[in-house]
């Protein structure tokens, strides 16, 4: 995958030097298509020899919006390939005519794969008196990577904390004086087969890939603030068929995971519960869903034809008490992760919901209850411009996209690394490890 990410990195080089490229997020319920135009100066061009590293900062606009239903994807995963590829023909096909251009190179985002975070560490022996990326990248080679089997595959190995001697909290040694130098690495991997599945739906569309990305670490880059960045927040991702939990430190992802439920399961719960159709509980839970029940609601009735043709009256307090247990659920594992992560060792634990999901009415109160500390509901913040119908926190993952092809955060393969060494220990706690070390 070391190889694969530096050869992704080059192409999405090419792609900022012509100017263009798509942003695809795959999710359980919706398929997106952001159309990027990089409008870099008029003399400047990134030049593949003159370093691995990514170009920051870029300034960019969005030009072509599309979405579409979401077929083939289960639980943020490709069940079925050739549905999927459809989804990715249509999406494209209409943000390209929105835009005007065709498009060749594309950034991909997902949500599955069973993600799991490790800590890692590394150091070496300044080679001269100051800290060059040859001794970045000497430090990087010598972390213990975790033996994470063949079935896994790493999808994003960031460097989120550097210390030189007896300084630690660098960002960027780089030019830095000193005789030691370790870094501490978060490795997050993901189930192979999810990433083959991607790779192959891409090529089957014609498309270049350019890059892989875990969708709600992208939500969360687009959603909190840069003080919650700074000082430590949790993201709760509220998918169709997913939620992803995030956790960020000092501007840097220290934790992700996911937990396997999401908005379709209580749209599902509705459908059993009054024997209608799949998109009627949508419908209905869209339209009258919420969270906290009222006297008024036992009043308040909803007219909907069951499958067998009849029409019924439902209450809204009946649709409230089916659709909350399974909220209640999702946020209790939540908990259980973030507890495991060491979430509680965050002087500010704050938790910021994104998501289709989130926009529940009542989500609030039932999340800041359960999780037992400051909750908010999130939507993209730093880009401007945006479409009204894209600016919503179902669109997070997507605009975080657009936010990592312009300002994209250097990863191990950005240095002359191998990630072929194995055999060390997984870190229980990552985060709490973080914060100690820190």
């Amino acid at each position: 995958m070391y190889k694969v990410q530096r050869k992704l990195s080059r192409r999405r080089l090419n792609a900022v030097n012509k100017g263009l490229i798509g942003l695809i997020d795959l999710g359980s319920a919706k398929v997106v298509c952001f159309i990027l135009q990089f409008t870099p100066g008029i003399e400047k061009r990134y030049e593949l020899d003159e370093g691995t590293f990514l170009p920051k900062n870029v300034a960019f606009r969005i030009i072509g919006v599309a979405t579409t239903r979401s077929r083939g994807l289960k639980l943020g995963e490709i069940e079925e390939i050739e549905e999927v590829q459809k989804a990715i023909r249509t999406v494209v096909q209409a943000a390209q005519k929105m835009a005007g251009v065709l498009l060749e190179d594309v950034l991909v985002s997902f949500s599955g794969g069973e993600p799991k975070s490790y800590g890692v560490v590394g150091n070496t022996k300044i080679a001269g008196r100051q800290v060059t990326e040859y001794d970045i990248g000497n430090a990087l080679t010598n972390c213990d990577i975790p033996e994470y089997g063949v079935s896994r595959e790493v999808v994003h190995a960031l460097p989120v904390n550097f210390s030189l001697d007896n300084r630690t909290g660098l960002m960027d040694p780089r030019g830095h004086l000193g005789e030691e130098l370790t870094v501490d690495l978060h490795l997050m991997t993901v189930e192979k087969n999810i990433v083959d599945n991607v790779i192959q739906a891409i090529s089957g569309c014609h498309l270049d890939l350019a890059g892989l990305c875990f969708a709600p670490y992208l939500a969360g880059t687009s959603s909190l603030t840069e003080d919650e960045l700074q000082l430590g927040a949790a993201c709760v991702d509220l998918g169709a068929g997913i939620s992803g939990v995030t956790i960020f430190l000092k501007k840097q992802m220290v934790y992700g995971g996911t937990v396997a439920m999401g908005g379709s399961h209580v749209t599902n719960d509705i459908t059993k519960a009054f024997n209608i159709s799949f998109e009627s509980a949508e419908r209905i839970k869209n339209l009258h869903g919420g969270l906290i029940s009222t006297s008024r609601d036992d009043r308040d009735l909803i007219e909907v034809i069951n499958n067998i043709h009849e029409k019924i009256m439902i209450s809204r307090s009946e649709l409230i008490g089916v659709i909350r247990p399974r909220i209640e659920e999702i946020f209790e594992e939540v908990s259980e992760q973030l507890m495991a992560a060491g979430f509680a060792n965050l002087a500010n634990k704050n938790v910021i919901l994104t998501g289709g999901a989130s926009r529940l009415p009542g989500l609030f109160e039932v999340a800041s209850k359960i999780l037992d500390c400051s909750v908010r509901i999130g939507k993209p913040l730093r880009v401007q411009g945006l479409p009204h119908a894209a600016n919503g926190p179902d669109f997070a993952a997507a605009v975080g996209l657009a936010l990592h092809a312009g300002h994209p955060q250097d990863e191990c393969w950005d240095f002359n690394v191998s990630l072929a060494k194995s055999g060390a220990r997984k870190i229980n706690g990552v985060l709490k490890w973080f914060v100690e070390n820190w």
